[in-house]
């Protein structure tokens, strides 16, 4: 058993040595040649520990994300010689992402097409239409990221699996960003940065694809339990899916099908500082509120969140318990860091944004939640979409349903 520890050590530490002659600007050949028979047999895992050891150690997750094409490309050859993973059954959360890569696909390539179309007559007038159809149906791929990073990212980070889901993050939101300029750069006719930055888009979507399928699924696959595949499948459906529909053929086990309600059953009443509620009362309470809201207890642990009939910001069950800063990208998470830092020492007790979202003005609020002896025991973050709000003006001081039909 030593020697297999020692043998998988110093196999850490050559692929370590790899990436450091990467990014010292060695070429990829030549780091091919050097580390020919190790990168022969290099798994999806080895290469998952190594971005969580490098981030650990102290390199940037920019920095791998910088050159993550190129380490990808040092060891695609041993990736693509992986033995193919078991079959799954219909309904199975990878199932799904891999049958929606499938359809991302084909949309990728048929926008790709009429690039090239437009590459060649210059009619955009002609082409707008079809373009942005397309460009609809690739949008859809938000859902997919939204539960890879809601659902499946906090399992692989209860294994000490964090590296290479803060770099796909950082993916996400580089399509997320060049989505919305190719859009605009469409409704503007601005055909150089349509083409230019929608090539760019695409080529991200499909290695994103391949970082999937090669290294981000085989490793999950490997790491979490049948138990914990049920939890991702429970609370993929409030995010919703890209372009297919689950199967049913595989279900989580039977007792993952929670029903708050059962709960609420069990309790007489929960005693609250001004009156009683039972656990049912509560819950219809805040899901009716005409906000979001979640909860982050002391220690930094997502504990609660509402489920509303509309939400703002998409959530899913997979967060619960995930630290709180593992549920934002990387960008905003000093933010996030700074405002809770504010929080514990008594120095702030609230925060507020606002922002435009999908032409709704939204608003966001964080409040510093202290017990009774002003000890800090969380915050609590309540979204609210004010669009219509704004528009107020004067007053009402009758009942007008009858206006509202």
């Amino acid at each position: 058993m030593s020697e297999l520890l020692d043998s998988q050590k110093q196999r850490q530490e050559m692929l370590k040595g790899i990436i450091a002659d990467l990014h010292a600007g060695k070429g990829i050949e030549e780091v091919k040649e050097k580390f020919a028979q190790l990168l022969r047999h290099v798994s999806p895992t080895e290469i998952s520990q190594l971005e969580d050891r490098l981030i650990a150690e102290g390199m940037p997750e920019s920095e791998i994300k910088r050159l993550c094409d190129v380490h990808v490309a040092v060891f695609r050859e041993a990736l693509n010689a992986q033995p193919e993973q078991p079959e799954l059954e219909p309904g199975h959360p990878l199932h799904t992402f891999i049958a929606e890569n499938e359809q991302i696909q084909k949309v990728v390539t048929s926008i790709r097409e009429m690039f090239d179309q437009l590459r060649s007559n210059g009619k955009l007038d002609e082409m707008a239409g079809a373009i942005k159809s397309q460009l609809d149906l690739l949008g859809e791929v938000e859902k997919h990221y939204l539960r890879k990073e809601n659902q499946l990212f906090p399992f692989l980070e209860k294994h000490n699996i964090t590296g290479p889901t803060k770099v796909m993050w950082k993916f996400h939101d580089d399509a997320r960003v060049m989505l919305k300029k190719v859009k605009g750069s469409l409704v503007k006719k601005d055909s150089n940065t349509l083409l230019d930055t929608g090539e760019e888009l695409l080529k991200t979507i499909e290695e994103t694809i391949y970082k999937e399928e090669n290294i981000l699924f085989p490793t999950a696959l490997k790491t979490l339990s049948e138990a914990e595949w049920g939890d991702v499948r429970y609370g993929e459906e409030e995010i919703g899916y890209t372009l297919v529909e689950p199967g049913s053929q595989w279900q989580p086990p039977k007792q993952l099908q929670r029903n708050i309600s059962d709960t609420a059953a069990k309790n007489d009443g929960i005693s609250l500082s001004v009156g009683e509620m039972t656990a049912e009362q509560i819950n219809l309470m805040l899901t009716h509120l005409p906000v979001d809201v979640t909860f982050v207890d002391e220690n930094d642990k997502v504990r609660y969140y509402s489920q509303g009939k509309e939400r703002i910001f998409p959530r899913s069950p997979g967060i619960i318990g995930r630290d709180v800063q593992n549920c934002h990208p990387a960008e905003s998470v000093h933010v996030v860091g700074k405002i809770v830092a504010a929080f514990k020492d008594g120095s702030k007790d609230t925060a507020e944004f606002w922002l435009t979202l999908n032409d709704r003005f939204i608003h966001i609020r964080y409040f510093a939640v202290r017990d009774q002896n002003g000890k800090y025991r969380g915050v609590v973050e309540v979204s609210q979409d004010l669009t219509d709000l704004r528009t107020l003006q004067g007053e009402r001081r009758i009942l007008a349903w009858q206006n509202q039909e």
